[in-house]
């Protein structure tokens, strides 16, 4: 019987030297063989491109061949887009590169297919697939060799059904997802993104296929105004012309003294706009019906909508700072802290172009709001800007001493203070009076025992008559039985009620 044993037989070692391994003849042979079947074909040399190429891309950049309004840069990416679109092709060595068309001419003829989206007509949605067809694509269409594999996105529909039985799964591309045309983005730069991941998630590559709608439509954008990377400030669903968008300042046209505000999402239009004039008589009538009505949420809507028309008109004078002042006090007067920072940010700049205005008086106010939100950042920033004219201010001194008496403890000169506010300052105290009067009481029940007068009370902690300290007293956690009436008139026991106020002092610092 004819084969190989089961065994591999080992010479016996005679000397100190390394032993040859023993090889059977036959497999030998097959395994040589073998190796020598199974040897890559040598591969291409990289990076170094054929004459013809050469020739092409210093035709490109001849003088002669220079076109006027089409800069270097883009015959540079126009040039690399047509090499590399041909290395992918395998064309590189068998495109005729003598007769095929020059970037400057390429780019002419996109410049030219793009101008016809410009003017709406009844063909441009069914010109659309075409005119987006890149023009290198198709001159690299006929020039595909037969003899090699075409891609997905060239071959024939009619031979792809033929195909699905015999091509294994692995080999099939994916398909383009159904819903890949629904999706919209909020910006260029969304879409970007979206697009660099389905790169990264494809190894790099992109075929025509699933190339997101916003890659052709930033190209088709890019040659509409013969400017790299162009972009229109507005909605592509704009039907609006370029033209008719104001660049500058509107100049507003209507007459109309009322106006709900909405927020703009589109460029204003003249006519919605009310110019300086109307502005004016509309400031005078919403003073009168804020003294008559006094409806705030209609008040407030009127004065949004007064300083939108402002901004887009870019009116920056005493009428805009006094506008902006009316609207703030307004606002602290309800209580609407957000409209109020938002004047207050906007006085801020007003001020510094010395349009005038009363910038003491908010000064002050940004003072009593810090120590409202305990802001000790903001404080020092604001104090570190202080000049001596500041602080010679009778508003600005007053809050720079409210902000003395709360940082000494001195509770007595802070309720003096508060009685005798400037202009509408006592608003922004009355959001933090009840935490000074809290803390104020808890350091009372500590010195006085065993009891003090309601009437002193009262003129402590700055109310207006003894039935609001009895009454904020027993909001505040205060038995009723702690209130004893005596010969010099109602007392209240400070000695058994320490515990409490100081509980509700913690809660309302926090």
């Amino acid at each position: 019987m004819n084969g190989f044993p089961a065994y591999t037989s080992v010479p016996a070692r005679r000397t100190l030297a390394t032993p040859q391994a023993a090889v059977r003849p036959s497999v030998r042979k097959t395994a040589l063989a073998g190796s020598e079947s199974l040897q890559p074909p040598p591969k291409p040399q990289k990076g170094v491109f054929p004459s013809g190429v050469r020739e092409y891309v210093s035709r490109a950049f001849a003088e002669e061949n220079s076109t006027s309004g089409i800069e270097k840069s883009a015959i540079e990416e126009k040039l690399k887009e047509i090499i590399n679109d041909a290395s992918t092709h395998g064309i590189m060595h068998t495109l005729d590169w003598d007769t095929h068309p020059l970037p400057q001419q390429i780019i002419q003829q996109e410049m030219v297919s793009s101008s016809l989206w410009r003017e709406p007509s009844p063909w441009r949605e069914t010109a659309a697939l075409s005119l987006n067809q890149d023009a290198t694509h198709n001159a690299f269409a006929n020039a595909t060799p037969p003899n090699k594999k075409r891609k997905s996105f060239e071959t024939d529909p009619a031979e792809n059904e033929n195909d699905d039985a015999s091509t294994p799964p692995w080999r099939k591309a994916a398909k383009k997802n159904g819903f890949e045309d629904r999706i919209t983005f909020a910006n260029q730069a969304a879409a970007e993104r979206m697009e660099k991941r389905m790169r990264k998630f494809h190894g790099g590559k992109l075929d025509e296929s699933s190339k997101l709608p916003a890659t052709l439509e930033k190209r088709r954008q890019r040659f509409e105004t013969g400017k790299v990377g162009h972009q229109s400030p507005f909605s592509p669903r704009d039907d609006t012309p370029a033209s008719d968008i104001p660049e500058g300042p509107v100049l507003g046209t209507s007459q109309n003294l009322e106006k709900g505000y909405l927020r703009l999402t589109e460029p204003p239009r003249p006519e919605t706009v009310r110019p300086l004039p109307v502005l004016r008589k509309t400031l005078d009538l919403l003073k009168t019906k804020w003294k008559n009505e006094n409806n705030y949420s209609y008040i407030c809507d009127q004065f949004k909508s007064l300083r939108q028309d402002l901004t887009v008109q870019h009116i920056k004078n005493d009428f805009t700072v006094m506008a902006y002042e009316i609207h703030a006090r307004i606002a602290l007067e309800k209580g609407d802290l957000g409209e109020y920072n938002q004047c207050q940010t906007q006085l801020r700049a007003l001020y510094k172009q010395k349009l005038g205005g009363h910038p003491a008086e908010f000064l002050a106010y940004r003072i009593l709001y810090f120590i409202y939100t305990c802001s000790r950042t903001d404080m020092n920033d604001v104090l570190a800007d202080l000049t001596p004219a500041d602080k010679t201010q009778p508003s600005v001194k007053h809050a720079l001493e409210v902000r003395s008496s709360l940082a000494l403890g001195n509770y007595h000169k802070f309720f003096q203070l508060y009685l005798d506010t400037p202009n509408m300052g006592a608003y922004i105290m009355d959001m933090f009076i009840v935490r000074e009067r809290l803390a104020a009481l808890a350091t009372i029940c500590r010195a006085y025992k065993q009891d003090v007068k309601i009437r002193f009370l009262t003129e402590e902690l700055g109310f207006e008559s003894d039935q609001d300290c009895v009454q904020f007293l027993c909001e505040n956690g205060a038995p009723q039985q702690l209130f004893e009436e005596k010969d010099d008139g109602v007392r209240f026991l400070t000695a058994k009620v320490g515990s409490t106020f100081e509980t509700a002092k913690a809660a309302a610092s926090r």
